[in-house]
């Protein structure tokens, strides 16, 4: 019988991923056997020096890379079973995507940002993703805004879009590439704490790239990557706990 996540109570998941990039004397392992899921509702903050592999699994997640050895699944879509369009069509409906970039559209105003993963899809919007639409813009204080363009915006503003957007659809699963490293200290936290509440509040799934000790105790849980396997999987920490567990982590090694 073929195992999905949602067997798992998963929204996401990997098994046996291995990453190698190059051939021969030059080839680089950016992930070794890596198996880990991500848990329904639960803020998961992915963390590791530059190199550890931590942005590469969750390309690999995300349905954005494909391994050179294991299965990942997303939702209930094994990825690494997927032709091209069938993989496009999971991602679109089984992930959102906020990076620190932010990755607005400059041409398209507010709310034509957070419907364009709907416009992508081929799809309108029900009434009832309607309402949940409308009910993130007033959550994230854009309700003035919806008419503005990106270059019209604060960064904390056009990041708060970002989110909007990525919990557009109610995804399985949204990805956060280190979303706040184009912030101010202030912004970031805002930023942070409405990821934490789309967790808490409306049960999303959410997978944060970070090397941020701060952004990290933010998480429910912590998974740490070091030269491209798992040495840490745990609960919440102190800002103070995460740094000292990436020293000890870069000490040993």
């Amino acid at each position: 019988m073929q195992i999905s996540s949602n067997d798992l109570g998963l929204a996401a998941r990997v098994a046996g991923l291995t990453k190698t990039y190059g051939t021969g004397d030059g080839a680089v392992m950016a992930l070794d056997d890596v198996s880990v899921g991500i848990r329904r509702g639960e803020f998961t903050a992915v963390i590791g020096a530059s190199g550890s592999g931590k942005s590469t699994l969750m390309h690999m997640m995300a349905g954005l890379d494909t391994p050179t050895a294991g299965r990942a699944w997303l939702g209930e879509y094994e990825l690494t079973a997927l032709g091209d369009r069938a993989l496009t069509k999971a991602r679109r409906r089984g992930a959102g995507f906020v990076f620190q970039s932010f990755n607005l559209v400059p041409v398209l105003d507010v709310r034509a940002n957070i419907l364009l993963p709907f416009e992508l899809d081929g799809r309108r919007p029900t009434a009832d993703d309607e309402a949940w639409i409308e009910r993130l813009i007033d959550s994230l204080g854009l309700a003035a805004r919806v008419g503005h363009r990106p270059h019209e915006l604060s960064g904390g503003q056009q990041q708060r879009v970002a989110i909007a957007r990525a919990l557009a659809t109610r995804p399985d699963v949204v990805f956060a590439d280190e979303p706040t490293g184009n912030l101010d200290t202030r912004t970031g936290r805002e930023v942070l704490a409405l990821l934490a509440e789309a967790s808490s509040s409306h049960g999303q799934s959410i997978a944060m790239v970070t090397h941020d000790p701060v952004a990290t105790s933010h998480a429910d849980r912590i998974v740490m990557l070091s030269d491209g396997r798992i040495v840490h999987d745990g609960g919440p920490l102190s800002p103070t706990e995460v740094a000292d567990l990436m020293l000890s982590v870069e000490v040993v090694r």
